[in-house]
């Protein structure tokens, strides 16, 4: 059976469960035939069975990424395709191959970047994802940190508190100061209480910043 006659839309399945249950096998098997097809349905007339093979693509590439990451250009290139399940499915992807192939998804980073700040909430998560990880290489530190600090000044105030959390993980103790200082000067936006607090808690494990 050929991979695409196991997504859901061909199993008139209206579920996750035979993408997620497809993907598990293709890692646990390393198939590497299975992800080439299913490279080739993100170019299928169906709409849904583009969006069921960037699930499973996605999916294998959180488990393990090394199995897509050959691919890295065809998904920056759909990060500003119109269905927008491959835009955003494409920057998961991205997300994972920068764990373990940085250097090929630094090559398109402006693009990476465009799509950030065009795309929607999950891009933009992705996308952070992909700035934190590429600040953890010496060689993009700079470059890497600059863009995330333009992220974390405008972002959404609901998506703050995630993105300080997960670069608290990675900072260095250098740009720690420069860390608390930005997510000083945007406390006073955060009308949730919760969201506030964790924000807050973020900054005194920095050294509270500068001011």
């Amino acid at each position: 059976m050929s991979v695409q006659n196991k997504l859901a839309t061909s199993l008139n399945r209206k579920d996750e469960e035979p993408n997620e249950l497809l993907a598990q096998a293709i890692v646990d098997e390393e198939d590497g035939e299975a992800i080439a097809e299913l490279i080739g349905c993100l170019r299928h007339k169906d709409k849904n069975i583009q969006s069921d093979a960037i699930k499973v693509l996605y999916e294998v590439g959180e488990r393990k990424p090394d199995l897509i990451s050959e691919y890295c250009e065809t998904f920056v290139g759909l990060l500003a395709h119109a269905n927008n399940r491959l835009a955003w499915g494409a920057m998961t992807a991205l997300d994972g191959i920068a764990a373990v192939d940085p250097h090929a998804v630094h090559a398109s980073l402006p693009i990476v970047v465009e799509a950030m700040n065009k795309g929607s909430v999950i891009v933009k998560d992705h996308g952070v994802g992909i700035l934190i990880k590429l600040y953890r290489m010496e060689e993009y530190a700079e470059e890497a940190l600059s863009l995330l600090m333009e992220q974390l000044r405008d972002c959404p105030t609901n998506q703050l508190p995630m993105y300080a959390e997960n670069a608290l993980k990675a900072i260095r103790d250098t740009d720690k100061t420069a860390l608390a200082d930005m997510l000083l000067s945007r406390l006073i936006e955060i009308e949730k209480d919760s969201k506030r607090k964790r924000v807050e808690i973020v900054i005194k494990k920095l050294g509270g910043g500068s001011r």
